[in-house]
């Protein structure tokens, strides 16, 4: 009787080490993502614990994808994260991510080049900036968005109609570029080319985000 007891009592316990084993193979691959950047500079740390260690080869992809991601103007939170899964989904783990910025948590930054004279004196041309990806913004902002013949300006906003945007220029002298001889009609006629500030009505949702630094 005391071993058939000690038996049922042995098979018990293995029954259960067994479940235990089951149950932490399972979850172990589920796991947190922290993406620390400052717009030039890119950490990944995972909330892995120090029994299942998440593999250094994922962290090191990630890193580099996120960086990537980073610089890119057309990425978003979500773009992130979706890419972020992508790589972890081939080693198997399952991923929350979050992003942390000098904005505070899933607070997206760009780093950008001023190029250009149009938002002297407030912009130099060179002059690196450092964007908040955001649709949240208001008259007197500066801003970075998507030009259909200049690719990405940074203005300032002058006023909100609806749906659209009217950005402008800081710089509002009206440079002349060059005197040129051209004939019209027969005649030759001197002809001044101006450079006139940029003033320009855009969709709102060109608006990539807010300059914070400059």
């Amino acid at each position: 009787m005391k071993l058939r007891t000690g038996i049922i009592i042995g098979l018990l316990v293995l029954v259960v080490a067994a479940g235990s084993a089951i149950f932490l193979s399972t979850n172990h691959n589920t796991t947190e993502i922290t993406i620390e950047t400052n717009g030039t500079a890119v950490s990944v740390q995972s909330a892995s614990s120090w029994l299942f260690p998440v593999p250094d080869a994922m962290l090191e992809e990630m890193k580099t994808k996120a960086l990537a991601d980073v610089e890119d103007v057309d990425s978003s939170l979500g773009s992130i994260q979706t890419d972020m899964q992508n790589i972890a989904s081939k080693y198997n783990y399952t991923v929350q991510v979050k992003i942390k910025s000098q904005f505070g948590e899933n607070q997206l930054p760009l780093l950008a080049t001023v190029k250009g004279t149009s938002m002297i004196p407030t912009l130099q041309d060179g002059q690196r900036i450092i964007v908040l990806k955001t649709s949240n913004f208001q008259a007197g902002d500066l801003v970075v968005a998507r030009h259909p013949d200049y690719h990405l300006i940074v203005k300032r906003v002058a006023e909100i109609n609806g749906t659209q945007v009217y950005l402008k220029s800081d710089n509002r002298q009206v440079e002349t570029v060059s005197n040129q001889i051209r004939n019209v009609n027969g005649v030759q006629q001197v002809v001044t080319i101006q450079k006139t500030p940029l003033d320009t009505w855009l969709p709102k949702t060109n608006v990539v985000g807010v300059v914070k630094v400059y």
